[in-house]
């Protein structure tokens, strides 16, 4: 099995000619590379596209020969994917960000001890609540914050898919922190079901 593979050692066999190589890749990073562009744009079939395309430029780019990467495999994908959906957003001229839709809602995946049902309904609210209002932080605020929170990145992950320094990355972390409290404050939430 190839899982036990390096992704360097993956990259190798697959451009050796082994095929299934490849598909160990994409199944070794498909959670991260999916959840954060699904984060981005709000559109399960939009998601999957840009997905889609991430992976035929990353082909694309290993058969060109211009991955020089060692070892950051998973980050160069991942600035593939986030300057996809940056083309989308500038070529749909969105200025904001897409809404969730009905189909998909990145809170269904995170996983819920066993609760009451009136607890689980508390905690659905608390996380749509604080879903819209992530919504309202500043669009590089708001990058880090789902990178970091739903994409499970490291800030250096984050620094080298943004393109800045660990420390601005760590800064915009902590401001979309303190504006969300403030818009927790403002909006008279009560984050807790106890």
């Amino acid at each position: 099995m190839q899982n036990h593979l390096s992704d360097q050692d993956l990259v190798r066999q697959y451009l050796d000619g082994n095929q299934s190589a490849l598909g160990t890749i994409i199944q070794k990073h498909k959670n991260k590379v999916f959840g954060y562009i699904l984060m981005m744009v709000k559109d399960k079939d939009l998601a999957e596209d840009i997905f889609q395309d991430t992976f035929i430029k990353v082909v694309k780019k290993l058969q060109s020969g211009s991955y020089k990467e060692e070892g950051k495999l998973l980050q160069w994908i991942m600035r593939i994917a986030h300057n996809l959906v940056i083309d989308h957003f500038r070529q749909s001229k969105r200025v904001s960000m897409a809404r969730g839709t009905d189909d998909y809602d990145i809170f269904d995946t995170i996983d819920m001890m066993e609760e009451s049902v009136e607890d689980q309904m508390i905690t659905s609210q608390i996380h749509k609540d604080v879903r819209k209002l992530i919504q309202y932080l500043p669009e590089e605020q708001k990058r880090v914050l789902i990178m970091r929170h739903y994409g499970n990145m490291s800030f250096k992950e984050i620094a080298q898919t943004t393109d800045v320094s660990i420390n601005t990355a760590l800064g915009r972390m902590r401001y979309a922190l303190i504006n969300l409290r403030k818009l927790i404050e403002d909006n008279n939430l009560v984050l807790t079901s106890d």
